[in-house]
């Protein structure tokens, strides 16, 4: 089987359509990938996940690796197991917590040696350790080893992350083990255009399953992300999955699929509705604010997720005033379904010619996402 199908191309950018095929199940792509950090998609369960339209879901090494561990993992029946979801999943490698986690760890061309954020023990983590917990965990698709830099990064600094990430991504792959999964390199280099050339080609060169975008949404901003995408880009094979990881926003996401990208996960729909924020067509709403406090429209009119089909904004302020549990999870399925809505428009619109124009209006659109 064709482990990935390029069906339709955009003729005025570089948007695609395709088919990732996986162990359990095929993936359409353009796809957003929601997070399950350590195991679970937060506060979502797993049948209003799958109503959202979501078709694979995330979960992280590190974290797992931590918390509950590996051995337990397999003892309780593997990773698919317990998120109870049958569809596909995909694993990071834990190489960006080697970037969100610097203060506790240390790094060199070996590996690095974390002290956990839990409880402090020393945790060390290499190329091969990372696919071989990887490869146990179970996920369709799991990722390269590799460094993550800041926004701004020295060069010197820069350059070591992308020669490790280089070296790393050639021990994953003889480390690789389950032939059931599929491995993405990733790409890194900051926004340094040439650096990402030098990683994409001797990344590309090792013959990957999917190529991953890594070192983005760290602070770089929209116009040097995407400036950085549509270089990347270019490098990559058409005939294999493209990953933008960790993005991001609705224009995000539009602007990347012009570019070429195909997946994308991101924690901002989950993370921003536990904070009462809740995105629609028009832009974002705060559901605290005191204009909703007796409002009995839904989130959004034309939404049939089940808290719009369910709950008005103004009983959503009530709730999250008074700390009620529910709340939170009403918006991240709203969110959640609102960023399934997006890619089945881009699908859609990729489909029927209209690409093109559909994403520069929404650019403009979506503009107040930026902010």
């Amino acid at each position: 089987m064709t482990k990935f199908e390029l069906i339709q191309t955009d003729g005025c950018t570089k948007a695609r359509r395709g088919l990732l095929n996986t162990a359990h199940g095929q993936v359409q792509t353009p796809v957003f990938m929601p997070v399950g950090t350590a195991g679970a998609v937060k506060g979502i369960t797993p049948l209003h996940l799958e109503q959202t339209g979501a078709t694979i879901i995330l979960a992280n090494t590190y974290h797992m690796l931590l918390r509950p561990g590996v051995d337990v993992v397999e003892k309780l029946g593997g990773l698919h197991k317990i998120m109870n979801w049958d569809k596909p999943i995909l694993t990071d490698s834990g190489g960006y917590q080697v970037f969100s986690l610097s203060s506790l760890n240390k790094i060199d061309d070996e590996g690095v040696t974390f002290a956990s954020h839990i409880d402090g023990a020393k945790i060390h983590l290499n190329a091969q350790i990372a696919t071989n917990i990887q490869n146990r965990l179970g996920a369709d698709i799991i990722m390269c080893f590799d460094q993550c830099t800041p926004f701004p990064c020295e060069k010197d600094q820069l350059q070591k992350a992308v020669d490790r990430t280089i070296k790393w991504a050639s021990q994953c792959k003889q480390a690789h083990a389950n032939a059931d999964q599929l491995l993405f390199g990733i790409v890194q280099g900051g926004v340094n255009l040439e650096m990402r050339s030098c990683c994409a080609k001797a990344l590309v060169d090792m013959d990957f399953d999917g190529y991953s975008i890594g070192g983005l949404s760290v602070g770089e901003g929209h116009e040097n992300m995407i400036k950085t995408v549509e270089h990347t880009t270019d490098y990559l094979p058409a005939d294999k999955p493209r990953y933008l990881m960790g993005v991001g926003t609705p224009p995000d996401i539009i602007a990347a699929v012009r570019a070429g990208v195909d997946m994308f996960d991101c924690v901002m729909p989950t993370r921003n509705g536990r904070n009462a924020y809740a995105f629609t067509e028009s832009g974002p709403i705060r559901l605290r604010n005191s204009v909703h406090i007796d409002d009995n429209e839904p989130i959004e009119k034309d939404c049939d997720c089940y808290c719009c089909r369910n709950f008005s904004r103004g009983v959503l302020r009530h709730f999250f005033n008074v700390g009620e549990m529910l709340a939170p999870i009403l918006v991240s399925i709203h969110n959640i379904s609102f960023y399934q809505r997006l890619i089945a428009e881009i699908k859609e619109n990729i489909e029927n010619g209209e690409f093109d124009k559909w994403s520069s209006r929404k650019l403009a659109d979506y503009e107040v996402f930026k902010n």
